[in-house]
């Protein structure tokens, strides 16, 4: 009876691990949406790695930003985040990685309005004053955003700045630009869409 007893203790012991692995993968699954798989595909990491940052509360608006810095500083994103929750400016990270001004300029053929004016008025410097500038959270967030979503909806940059003007929500223009449902009916409790969808391959 008390070799009975071992045997079943011991297969409860390991199946316990296996459920929570399981419960834990479906919950953890639940707070990826469409939008932050074509985050993953463009920067090519995985998507675990968009849902840990995420579940760190990193906005889906910072979410692009966090890995655009890591790939450029050749460190693991979880590193930027942690300078992130601890405080820094995301100036204060590109700099300490060496990331100037210049890294996150992208080229447009007008002058732009909100929320890109300010910005881009850093930009109308001589580019060998380039070297002063400053960027806000705002400027760097919204510049990282310009690049990422210009290249993946393979659209001009000043579609980019307009619908970002008029519809700020970074998940719902995924949804207008790549036709997909946003799913905001069917959010997270972190404001996060659910469902899955391809993406394409951005340049580097």
């Amino acid at each position: 009876m008390r070799i009975i007893c071992t045997v079943s203790l011991a297969l409860s012991v390991m199946l316990v691990p296996d459920q929570a692995q399981a419960q834990t993968a479906v919950s953890v699954a639940a707070r990826i949406g469409d939008f932050h798989v074509a985050v993953s595909n463009y920067y090519h990491v995985p998507e675990r790695e968009v849902i840990v940052i995420r579940e760190r509360r990193i906005s889906d608006d910072e979410l692009p930003v966090v890995l655009f810095i890591a790939q450029r500083a050749a460190v693991p994103p979880a590193r930027i985040v942690d300078l992130r929750l601890r405080g820094l400016s995301w100036w204060d990270i590109s700099v300490r990685y060496g990331i100037g001004p210049e890294v996150y300029y992208v080229p447009v053929a007008v002058a732009p309005g909100p929320p890109y004016g300010h910005a881009y008025g850093h930009y109308k410097k001589p580019r060998k004053h380039w070297k002063t500038i400053v960027l806000s959270d705002d400027d760097v967030v919204n510049l990282v955003y310009l690049r990422f979503a210009s290249d993946y909806y393979r659209v001009p940059a000043e579609r980019v700045i307009e619908r970002r003007g008029h519809q700020g929500d970074v998940v719902l223009i995924h949804a207008e630009m790549s036709g997909r449902p946003s799913g905001r009916d069917r959010d997270d409790d972190d404001g996060g869409p659910k469902g899955h969808g391809k993406g394409k391959r951005g340049r580097q």
